[in-house]
């Protein structure tokens, strides 16, 4: 109960100082507007050079006229001047590498590899492949490139049909699919072949392929130090399609193709990455044991596969990336805690020091975490750096003192007001679990006011919200509602056993999680209750149609990409072996009263909240199917309801820019038609 107390005292004091500060500035309020989503920029991967003087990185933006987020290759001295642009602003250039002596960069512009001479400036593309090369790579002689590209398997059709004259035109012949992983996310249905790796000669030449088999190699690929073999991540067996999150690290010889095993657990090993001295090679991966979240740790392993330990076992947290020191005795590594980047240094004896909570900033759309960084000459860092108020700007770590380098988004935050953000914690009604939510205040936020309230919903359900900058958020907010987000059980960040609260268990007890964190908001006084709006996407659209299931108190709710039936979810979804295996326990025609307990659609018959539903066309994670069946459903009953589809969209709905203007459109014009104001009208 103190602790309760102590929490709500430190966010009342945080909130009163706050509002002070935005009354008195609330003559001077630009808010955003919905196509401002072509203003912002954002930074992200970025590249030391070998002597330390330099950093490349990429450098995104939005093309109007296209309607695509961009990208450029920008390079800077290491203190963040001299600030060029390296290739045209209309290539889009990406993943840029360094060669060893640091006097050319490698990287893929339109499905080829191109290579850049520093001292002449002067580009040339190196590959003529078919498809689009990947994890690019120099050998440490800098005489080749590796890389992995898709690898096209031919198969005829079983059945040839006869009697088509010459000249005639038949309708296109029918597609004989016998895959298991058959259609996948923001690429469609797959043509028939598998993830190969290739090496090509560093002055251009052709390309030769190194892996042969029906399996999938790839991912990060490493080198040893005399350049004479490859490590990378594959599964090999037999039934790999069975294990969709199985794989293992392999030693390919480069001159005799001889392939060697490291490692052998079930349970995914990847991105190795051996050590300066040739010793060593670190990776992470976790011991499966089928929970739908898993906590991933970092290994370490002699090079040739030998004495494998666990460098992380007690932080119950996964790795997401990691870069070996130079003196090869520990490591930089990058996880998230409690919703927000962290940069770590750990060594190989299992010391730990946290080096800054501010990675992140790749994920503009909505507030998720997730950055990068890269280690250079000295051990000087570099990150993309998070902050709530702007997309992800480049900082580097140096002696303990942290420096932002870049301001790509100055000219963007000096010409709009950004709504305020307001980090607090709350004890769930449930079992006095912590939980970590966020709160967003509209431009000119007036204690004296009452305001509309959005809870929006994060996806996953195993992901996380974070202190980030989020478009669609702000676009909300800017349109002059609280937005409140948050981080219930389920969630990542806080621990394996926080995560799998939810495990076969979903939604559960996550609903009430949501609906404590409204009631805190509330409490404060400056929340009009008759103007409580819900929405969220993907796991938050499973969510928004859950609570509009279990509760009347929102005026009107939007769902985004939702599942609604499970039964129906898990043999439409392009990941179907996948979620079968680790979401529930069994296959849905031997427990169908498990698969429709959770499904949203089984609670339809008390949905009583206007409610309108906004999917993309080509989403085959969450199939529009799934969307069509809960409008016809709200249409049956009689509810007031609506569906927004958006051709040629994935799931990943904010890819095209104004389909991420279009999403806080919709969901702010639904709500305005629910608000007392507009009834009075």
């Amino acid at each position: 109960m103190v602790r309760t107390l102590l929490i709500v005292l430190v966010s009342f004091i945080a909130f009163t100082a706050q509002a002070l500060v935005q009354n008195a500035n609330a003559e001077n309020v630009t808010p955003l507007q919905f196509d401002d989503v072509f203003e912002i920029e954002f930074a992200a991967d970025p590249q030391p050079s070998p002597n330390g003087e330099q950093v490349i990185f990429v450098r995104n933006w939005m093309d109007r006229n296209t309607d695509r987020r961009r990208s450029s290759l920008w390079i800077m001295a290491s203190d963040g001047s001299n600030l060029q642009a390296l290739t045209d602003r209309n290539i889009d250039a990406y993943s840029p590498r360094w060669s060893p002596t640091g006097d050319r960069v490698a990287f893929l512009s339109g499905g080829q590899i191109h290579i850049l001479w520093l001292d002449s400036g002067r580009t040339a593309q190196l590959s003529t492949t078919t498809n689009s090369p990947g994890n690019l790579s120099w050998s440490p002689n800098g005489q080749w490139l590796a890389f992995s590209m898709f690898t096209p398997e031919v198969k005829a059709a079983p059945v040839s049909l006869p009697g088509k004259p010459t000249g005639a035109s038949w309708a296109e012949p029918a597609k004989y699919i016998d895959n298991m992983n058959y259609r996948a996310d923001g690429a469609g249905y797959l043509a028939s072949g598998y993830q190969q790796i290739y090496i090509m000669p560093a002055q251009g030449g052709s390309v030769t392929q190194l892996t042969e088999g029906n399996f999938n190699h790839g991912g990060e690929l490493a080198w040893l130090p005399d350049s004479s073999a490859l490590f990378f991540s594959a599964n090999r067996y037999d039934n790999w399609q069975e294990q969709p999150l199985n794989s293992e690290l392999f030693q390919l010889n480069i001159a005799s193709r001889e392939l060697t095993q490291l490692t052998d657990r079930v349970g995914p090993d990847s991105q190795p990455k051996v050590s300066p001295n040739g010793r060593y090679i670190a990776y992470v991966g976790f011991d499966d044991r089928r929970l739908s979240s898993q906590v991933s740790h970092l290994y370490v392993m002699n090079i040739d596969g030998s004495n494998s330990r666990a460098l992380t076992p007690d932080l119950d947290r996964s790795i997401s990336d990691f870069a070996w020191k130079e003196n090869s005795r520990g490591l930089i590594v990058s996880y998230d805690d409690k919703g927000t980047g962290i940069l770590a240094e750990q060594t190989l004896r299992g010391a730990h020091k946290v080096l800054t909570n501010d990675l992140g900033g790749l994920s503009y759309s909505r507030p998720y975490s997730g950055g990068q960084f890269a280690l250079g000459a000295k051990d000087k860092l570099y990150y993309t750096q998070s902050s709530t108020q702007r997309p992800a700007e480049l900082a580097t770590i140096v002696n303990g003192r942290t420096t932002t380098l870049t301001q790509l988004n100055q000219d963007f935050v000096a010409n709009r007001t950004i709504g305020e953000v307001e980090e607090f914690w709350y004890n769930s009604s449930v079992d006095e679990k912590p939980i970590q939510g966020w709160v967003m205040y509209p431009p000119g936020f007036d204690t004296s006011k009452q305001y509309p309230l959005i809870l929006e919903i994060h996806g996953g359900p195993h992901t996380a919200y974070g202190p980030v900058f989020a478009m669609e958020l702000q676009l909300m907010a800017a349109q002059g509602y609280v937005v409140l987000y948050t981080n219930p059980r389920g969630s990542t960040s806080y621990g394996e056993d926080f995560a799998n609260e939810i495990h076969h268990n979903y939604p559960s007890y996550d609903f009430n999680d949501l609906m404590d964190g409204v009631d805190q908001v509330i409490s404060r006084g400056f929340i009009n209750e008759n103007e409580l709006f819900v929405t969220g996407g993907s796991g938050g659209g499973v969510l928004t149609t859950w609570t509009i299931g279990h509760t009347d108190r929102f005026a009107a709710a939007v769902a985004v990409n939702p599942v609604i039936n499970w039964y129906s979810f898990v043999l439409n979804a392009d990941m179907y072996n996948y979620f079968t295996q680790y979401w529930f326990p069994g296959l849905p025609w031997d427990m169908p009263e498990h698969y429709l307990k959770y499904s949203p659609i089984s609670y339809v018959g008390k949905v009583t909240t206007p409610t309108m539903l906004f999917t993309g066309e080509s989403d085959h994670r969450t199939p529009i199917s799934e969307t069509e069946q809960y409008y016809q459903a709200l249409q049956l009953r009689g509810i007031e309801s609506a569906m927004v589809r958006v051709p040629g969209a994935s799931h990943s709905l904010h890819a095209r820019p104004s389909n991420l203007m279009a999403k806080p459109a919709y969901v702010t014009y639904w709500f305005n038609k629910y608000r007392e104001s507009t009834k009075a009208e």
